[in-house]
């Protein structure tokens, strides 16, 4: 690849970020800037009729959140990397956005020179970070990310849009005290006592 262009396109909805990363790329030879997107629908879009090599990629978007992106470029453009670019330092995103399938994590103040080698690195199979988010991964043990079945994040979402037991179970087929159930395991697994703490991690952990 280092033989010729590296198509690199970047999704962040703050017109001074894209123009910080374009400033970054315009002379970083074999690198090549091709689209700048401040949602994840126009890029997907760009994405059907583009090659596209590396995808710089906020975490937080208008109309969607960066992790279930990445997650949808690597289930239909798994040949192309995918590296986060963020403010967020937290471990809970950091692993999420991983587990998605990102090539790695930098965060937007990182150095033109971290930008560039990140996305040499990426290219080369290397998973890339900005100073200090290896130490953060490094700080925690993979059990502190919790882990939900298909099934509860189901039930997780439904009840973040306010239905009840008996609802939700009519509405995918289970009995309320399937669902009970379920509420309790999400409960101890985020470590809380109630739905809206529930419900408050989950969105700040990205599951909702």
């Amino acid at each position: 690849m280092e033989d010729k262009a590296i198509r690199v396109i970047v999704v962040d909805d703050h017109p001074v970020v894209l123009q910080g990363f374009e400033y970054i790329l315009q002379d970083a030879e074999p690198i090549q800037l091709i689209g700048k997107f401040a949602d994840a629908g126009s890029m997907l879009g760009f994405l059907q009729n583009n090659a596209v090599d590396v995808v710089l990629l906020d975490i937080s978007l208008p109309d969607s959140n960066g992790i279930d992106v990445c997650a949808t470029i690597k289930k239909h453009y798994p040949g192309i990397h995918v590296i986060a670019i963020s403010n967020i330092h937290e471990y809970s995103i950091i692993q999420r956005m991983l587990n998605a399938g990102a090539s790695g994590y930098l965060l937007k103040n990182a150095s033109s020179d971290e930008v560039v080698s990140g996305i040499h690195g990426a290219i080369k199979g290397k998973t890339v970070y900005s100073n200090g988010i290896e130490n953060i991964l490094s700080d925690h043990e993979a059990g502190d990310l919790p882990v939900i079945t298909r099934r509860e994040k189901e039930v997780l979402s439904l009840l973040a849009s306010g239905l009840s037991s008996v609802e939700i179970g009519e509405k995918i087929f289970i009995s309320p005290l399937t669902v009970e159930s379920h509420r309790r395991n999400l409960l101890q697994k985020f470590k809380v006592s109630n739905v809206a703490a529930l419900i408050h991690n989950a969105t700040e952990m990205k599951y909702i």
